[in-house]
């Protein structure tokens, strides 16, 4: 099944069972917490699903984020990408961080390229979808509704003048994180455990990025422990699972304004937008010891 969240013409917002090859929608009137569990394994009962459908073309498709839920991101999970930048073996551990809800962009939405960086850039990623807490589940992975598409857009260039990482800078920027276009449920996806699909991602049509989701250094239910031990899972939460090679970062090949980036995940879906200009903070706001990037401290 696919699931996704949705805006009809007088901005009510709600979750919707798709049909995408009839172009069509179903409201889902049940609590998240409620039916996401049973719609996991394509479960239709507890969805509460109005009799008759709508268009899917006359609905604006919102990125598919549970209100008030919260969006984790871990990072060094792609061999291939970090060999990429001069590491030789797989790290002993992940690292995470946490998404501000601003950070979020719709389906089709405009990326911003913050005022903060020069070197905005570009990574797919399988981005999980919780639909209960793990409590003592065998595997953390059977506690998913499914799989969305995202793009992990960073400032690569934070705290480059600090001689440190600075994940607030480079991973929690307003309206830098696309999520969507919709939600495959689990049994869709091959059930719990570890995802095998492939992923793409083109700029301009080029393909830049290309791997598959089994290949991750830590797998699904090592993220979801690592994430769960530190804070507790809830319904609606989702989790960035790292980036595979081919980012701006290995090439100097970073984002500009007007790109448009399509990123593609086998059996999700494709998931589109485009980056705005730049935004330049005016003169006054340019002084201290910010390490601000050339354009903003010049």
């Amino acid at each position: 099944m696919k699931i996704a969240r949705v805006a009809n013409a007088d901005g009510d917002r709600f979750w919707a069972l798709i049909d995408v090859a009839a172009g069509l929608a179903r409201r889902i009137d049940a609590p998240f917490a409620a039916w996401a569990p049973h719609a996991a394994a394509g479960d239709k009962t507890a969805l509460g699903l109005t009799p008759e459908p709508m268009p899917l073309a006359s609905l604006q498709l919102l990125a598919p984020l549970e209100p008030g839920a919260r969006v984790f991101g871990v990072g060094l999970n792609y061999l291939s990408h970090l060999t990429r930048l001069g590491r030789t073996q797989a790290p002993p551990n992940t690292i995470a961080y946490i998404k501000p809800e601003s950070a979020i962009v719709d389906p089709g939405g405009e990326i911003a390229y913050p005022p903060v960086t020069t070197q905005l850039d570009f990574e797919i990623e399988l981005v999980a979808v919780v639909a209960h807490p793990l409590g003592k589940a065998k595997h953390a992975s059977s506690c998913l509704l499914g799989y969305t598409v995202g793009n992990d857009i960073s400032a690569r260039d934070a705290g480059k003048q600090l001689g440190s990482l600075d994940l607030f800078t480079q991973k929690a920027l307003d309206r830098t994180a696309p999520i969507g276009p919709w939600i495959a449920t689990l049994n869709a996806c091959g059930g719990p455990g570890q995802p095998d699909l492939a992923m793409r991602l083109f700029i301009n049509g080029e393909l830049r990025q290309q791997d598959r989701t089994s290949h991750m250094i830590f797998s699904l239910d090592e993220l979801l422990d690592f994430v769960d031990a530190r804070v507790a899972l809830r319904p609606g939460d989702l989790l960035f699972t790292g980036s595979t090679c081919g980012v701006g970062l290995e090439d100097g090949r970073f984002l500009q304004p007007g790109d448009r980036i399509e990123a593609e995940i086998e059996g999700i879906g494709l998931l589109v937008n485009r980056v705005g200009a730049p935004r330049v903070l005016p003169p006054e706001r340019r002084k201290g010891r910010l390490g601000l990037p050339g354009r903003l401290a010049a």
